[in-house]
């Protein structure tokens, strides 16, 4: 079926289109697109049509700057479709947009693959479930994810009660250890106290952040438009000790951005305090505080494609499985767009294994 690419300057018309459309991401909102602006890439939207002029699709590409005279343009979790089997007839349009300098298109499509063996929710054979991802669609071809490639998703629309009785045992119990001990969880603007957090956790683990610019440009723009961005807390005696920063748009909310704190505090009584399970009514609150706000999909934003258990992202798994075990996978595809694309694929993973040895002491990506 032919289609049409019509780029569009206004922001709520994208965000509705992109909103309402069955395979769609927050990171395809126009939110997003301004955050990276900050980083030097440039956003552009487009509403995909049909031939009778419908709005069937909609796509934000990002162009990426790499070095003089060479770009990339990438839509991250994009591009927002009514079906998979719409991406094949976009690569003609794709292709009439890209520049000269544009040497590849990178697409992460929003339409998940569940894990190949949903029995084994400890085990990530990353080449077994890779071999059951289709290798192309079209001229698209299977390439390596710039987002967390694999994830685990939770339904929000069970009732609170059934929510809660799918939690890993060990979750319920925390959960309630929590309430016990008074750890008060849910939406707190208090960035200051977010950004304290997500600081130490990232020079606990050795992880990577963009400037705070960044962050704080995600928030502001992620709630114009009709989508929104948030922060939820989980606070013992008035201390924030975990949270994260959730970006939402149509039925979906992601939790992109995050981690927790030890409490050092002196205890108020005996001498030891007590751990009070603060990340475990973090990660419960803000999936009741998603389902109060009418999102259907809580994604919990990557899981490692290896399981090491010496990493830092071995236990964010563990934690992140207690509260659902529906593991899926967000493919990429690159479509070609300049002789260039093959050895330029080949020398930013390079780069990246460089970058990750000399930052962390292993190639392997952070998830």
């Amino acid at each position: 079926m032919p289609l049409h690419l019509h780029q569009t300057e206004d922001p709520h018309a994208f965000n509705d289109a992109v909103a309402a459309l069955p395979l769609s991401s927050p990171l395809q909102g126009w939110a997003y697109g301004e955050a990276r602006r900050v980083l030097g890439q440039q956003p552009l939207r487009y509403l995909i049509r049909n031939d009778q002029g419908s709005t069937v699709g909609a796509v934000q590409l990002l162009r990426k700057p790499l070095v003089p005279g060479v770009s990339v343009l990438y839509a991250p979790r994009g591009p927002a479709l009514e079906s998979l089997d719409q991406l094949p007839d976009l690569a003609g349009p794709l292709r009439r947009l890209a520049r000269r300098t544009d040497a590849y298109l990178k697409v992460e499509p929003p339409s998940p693959v569940p894990v190949g063996r949903p029995d084994d929710l400890i085990t990530v054979d990353y080449e077994a479930d890779q071999a059951t991802i289709p290798g192309a669609i079209g001229p698209f071809q299977r390439s390596q994810t710039e987002q967390p490639e694999h994830t685990i998703l939770a339904d929000l629309t069970a009732s609170e009660d059934e929510m809660f009785a799918g939690l890993h045992k060990m979750a319920r119990r925390n959960v309630r250890t929590a309430e016990r001990m008074g750890v008060e969880a849910g939406r707190d603007d208090d960035f200051e106290a977010f950004w304290e957090i997500f600081h130490a956790t990232n020079e606990r683990a050795t992880l990577g952040s963009f400037p705070r610019v960044y962050y704080e440009t995600l928030r502001a723009a992620g709630n114009e438009f009709g989508g929104e961005a948030y922060t939820v807390l989980s606070r013992h005696e008035g201390k924030a000790l975990a949270g994260g920063f959730f970006l939402g748009l149509g039925d979906t909310t992601a939790y992109l951005y995050g981690g927790s704190i030890r409490d050092e505090r002196p205890p108020s009584t005996g001498d030891k305090r007590k751990d009070a399970k603060a990340p475990d009514a973090f990660y419960w609150n803000a999936m009741l505080d998603a389902k109060e706000h009418g999102y259907q999909t809580f994604d919990f934003w990557g899981i490692p494609r290896v399981l090491d258990e010496s990493k830092h992202s071995f236990g964010v798994f563990k934690m992140k499985l207690k509260f659902s075990t529906q593991r899926v996978w967000f493919p990429a595809y690159d479509l070609r767009l300049s002789p260039l694309a093959p050895p330029l694929v080949k020398a930013l993973r390079l780069r990246r294994d460089l970058l990750n040895k000399r930052s962390r002491g292993t190639v392997d990506d952070i998830l």
